[in-house]
């Protein structure tokens, strides 16, 4: 039996090309090979599974490849490449900063710079999660990290940048990696689907992505969660909805709808249904202020692009803000936000979401009567006149 390897390992990227919705990073680090004005040290900075660690090991790979290619790629076919590949490279070496986090780890690590590399042109040392360093391990790390020798050259990684010394800060040229974009993620999550030979569904691929919340590991880890979930290689917009456990927008439609239009029974039987079928109170709550949000930035042309859904769940958004009101959503998202931030004090949490539903269906009817008493208010003063 063939051995299962996640996805998250078996594509992960090996060229900067392959890299996913990084451009502006992996660009940068090809233009810096080509010329070559490397910095000593570089400080990778972002969300978890945006592909941090994976660009130290292609920048290292590459800086040490003895073919590059004229995309400045590393060819894969080399010497110093095989043994990356195969994990046997004695120029990069990879640290765990959350478990050799001490004065004595840095120590060894400054001992080891020491030591030119006896085949390729560079000694990478690539230090991941390094805000998990002690401020003495940091305080060590400082001559080294300034002037290291010429074929010395550190990477660091961080998911929390503020953590970091300043004085580390200033000594590193710093990269920024981005959330990536949802329709970057569903279009190789489909990649990866026909290489897999399976068949998804867009809309599947585009939940997945919008779930995994701009990592893509995570993304991945999804993926082959419901490719194992489902026994005919098939990846439908309903099944990944149930295994994800994700709370379909059809019902924030629907309830929206109902609120609108003051129905506020309607509004409660939705709610009801919601907490039968296992969905938290909380996570509907913030669900239901994101698609206010979203029917908002959805009246306006300009800002129809801040929406991160599908296409198809974008064209709905834009069909139901046509509907309501911009005051309505304002007051609602105003009510949904205190909700939020009440709920978890809340004795009550249930009927605290449902009084917060009552005071939305009754949006419509305070607006139309504001409007009533101001146009009567202009009558009386024009017969005053």
């Amino acid at each position: 039996m063939e051995q299962f390897v996640v996805s998250a390992r078996k594509y992960r990227p090996v060229t900067f090309d392959s890299v996913v919705g990084q451009s502006h990073i992996t660009t940068t680090l090809k233009n810096a090979i080509k010329t070559e004005h490397l910095a000593q040290a570089f400080l990778f900075c972002g969300p978890r599974g945006v592909g941090k660690t994976t660009c130290a090991r292609i920048l290292a790979k590459t800086i040490n490849c003895q073919n590059v290619t004229v995309d400045t790629e590393p060819c894969n076919e080399c010497t110093s490449c095989k043994n990356f590949g195969q994990n046997a490279s004695f120029n990069i070496h990879e640290l765990d900063a959350a478990s050799n986090n001490s004065v004595e780890d840095i120590r060894n690590l400054i001992d080891q710079v020491r030591f030119p590399p006896q085949d390729g042109k560079f000694k990478v040392y690539i230090i991941d999660e390094v805000h998990m360093l002690s401020s003495a391990a940091f305080n060590a790390f400082l001559k080294t990290l300034e002037e290291p020798p010429s074929y010395a050259i550190f990477i660091l990684a961080t998911t929390e940048k503020h953590k970091i010394l300043p004085t580390i800060l200033s000594r590193c040229q710093i990269f920024d990696f981005n959330r990536i974009q949802i329709k970057d993620m569903a279009s190789h999550l489909a990649d990866i689907a026909v290489k897999e030979g399976i068949e998804a569904e867009p809309d599947a691929l585009e939940l997945i992505a919008q779930k995994a919340d701009g990592g893509l590991r995570d993304a991945l880890s999804m993926f082959d969660l419901n490719v194992t979930f489902s026994t005919d290689k098939l990846l439908t917009y309903a099944e990944v909805l149930e295994n994800l456990h994700v709370l379909d927008y059809d019902y924030y439609f629907r309830i929206v709808d109902a609120l609108f239009a003051g129905d506020l029974s309607e509004s409660l039987l939705i709610f009801n249904e919601i907490l039968d079928k296992g969905f938290d109170g909380h996570q509907f709550v913030t669900g239901l202020n994101e698609h206010f949000r979203n029917l908002l930035v959805g009246q306006d042309s300009r800002t129809i692009s801040l929406m991160e859904v599908s296409e198809s769940a974008k064209l709905k958004y834009q069909e139901q803000s046509k509907k309501v009101s911009k005051g309505f959503l304002l007051s609602a998202l105003s009510l949904g936000s205190s909700v939020d931030l009440s709920y978890k004090s809340a004795k009550n949490q249930r009927l605290h979401v449902e009084i917060g539903l009552m005071k939305m269906a009754s949006i419509s009817q305070v607006l139309n009567l504001a409007t009533l008493s101001e146009n009567g208010a202009e009558k009386k003063s024009l017969i005053t006149a």
